[in-house]
Formats: C-alpha cells, sequence, structure tokens
C-alpha cells in the first residue's frame, strides 16, 4: 500500500515538473545559459592567471640561465686566477641556480599542460554557448508560433472557433424556406378542406375548370 502511494506520489510529481519545464522552458534555457556564460567568464579568467603566472615562470626561468651564464665564465676566470675559494663559492651558486631551473622547468611544463586543457575547455565552452544563444533564438520564436496557433486553435464550447463560424454559416444556409415551408402548408391545408380537388379533377378533364391555365391564354389570343 504504502509502496503504491510513494509510486503514485514519484509519478505525479515527475508530471509536475515536466509541466512546470514546458512552461518556463524559455525562462530555464536563458538561466541556464546565464550559469554557462558566468561560469565560462570564471575559466577565462583562471586561464588569464595561469596565463600570466606561466610568464612570470617564463622571466624567472630567463634570468636565472642569464645569472648562471654569468656566474659560470666568473667562476672559469676565478679558476684562472687561481682564486679556489671564490670559485668553490661560484660552484655551489651555480648548483643552486640550476636546480631552481629545474623546478621552475617542470613548473612551466606543468602550466603549459593545464593552459593547454583549459584553454581547449574554455574553447568549446565558448562554442557551446555560441550554439545554446541561437537555440534560444529559435526556441523563443517557435514558442511565439505555438502561441499564435493555440490562439488561432482556442475552442469555445468544446468546438474551433472556425470551425462553429463555419458550422453557423452551413444551419443559416441550409435552414428551411419559410415560405416554401407556408405553400406546403397551404397545399396540406386545401387537401384537408378538399377546396383542391376540383381544381386536380378540372386539371384530369372532369369538369370545367375552376381557373385560368397558360393554355387557356394562349388559345384566346391565337383566336
Amino acid at each position: 500500500m504504502l509502496g503504491t502511494l510513494k509510486t503514485l506520489f514519484a509519478g505525479a510529481n515527475a508530471r509536475a515538473e515536466e509541466h512546470l519545464k514546458d512552461s518556463y522552458a524559455i525562462e530555464l534555457i536563458d538561466q541556464n545559459i546565464r550559469e554557462a556564460s558566468a561560469a565560462l567568464k570564471a575559466a577565462k579568467l583562471s586561464l588569464a592567471n595561469l596565463i600570466q603566472r606561466q610568464h612570470s615562470e617564463n622571466l624567472q626561468a630567463e634570468s636565472l640561465v642569464a645569472k648562471i651564464a654569468d656566474m659560470t665564465e666568473r667562476a672559469r676566470e676565478a679558476l684562472q686566477a687561481e682564486r679556489q675559494d671564490l670559485a668553490q663559492t661560484a660552484a655551489a651558486a651555480i648548483a643552486e641556480m640550476e636546480n631552481e631551473l629545474v623546478l621552475r622547468q617542470q613548473t612551466l611544463e606543468r602550466l603549459d599542460r593545464r593552459i593547454l586543457q583549459l584553454r581547449g575547455s574554455v574553447e568549446r565552452a565558448h562554442r557551446r554557448i555560441i550554439d545554446l544563444k541561437q537555440g534560444a533564438i529559435a526556441a523563443r520564436a517557435t514558442r511565439r508560433e505555438q502561441a499564435v496557433q493555440k490562439r488561432l486553435n482556442t475552442h469555445a464550447g468544446g468546438t474551433n472557433a472556425i470551425e462553429e463560424a463555419e458550422e453557423l454559416i452551413a444551419r443559416v444556409m441550409n435552414a428551411d424556406d419559410p415560405f416554401e415551408q407556408s405553400e406546403i402548408l397551404r397545399g396540406i391545408e386545401e387537401e384537408l378542406s378538399h377546396d383542391g380537388l376540383a381544381d386536380r379533377m378540372a386539371d384530369a378533364g372532369f369538369g370545367p375548370r375552376t381557373r385560368s391555365t397558360a393554355t387557356d391564354v394562349l388559345n384566346r389570343l391565337n383566336a
């Protein structure tokens, strides 16, 4: 029992959610585009920070390379001058700078990979958002067309407005002719009162005619 009720409630909630999505589809699309655009903006900012850090690391690495070259030359001159103490100090400094340079180069490699990945993600997200915006334009146009069609198909009393008008026109055009109806009624009354029986018998050749006919008129004119 409880399981059945839970299933029914879940189904009702799902249908309500679908109806809500259908009713506010355009608003939901616009909100999703806004959220995606905000995420893209944040990703661009992160990419800019990574690129800025990459530039800084490159400058630091280039500075180390220059310092190592300079210190190497100085150590060489100290050795030539037999200043072993200064050469030893210079060698220690060179070793420290070389180790730092290795670390900075490793950092640059990681930055290069992260920048490449994030740049690809930003480009893909940018293209998808452009597609979403075009889709939103098409969705709004479709929704407007649906609204127009809905107004055209608005039902009044269960009948389409256009169909109802056509039905009313047909009813008027197919209505019984009151003049024809009165003639039929008059004929029925004559039959019931036998007033028309003499005329029908005269037309059949029994007895004198009770009324003038077109044939009588033509015979008289010919005479």
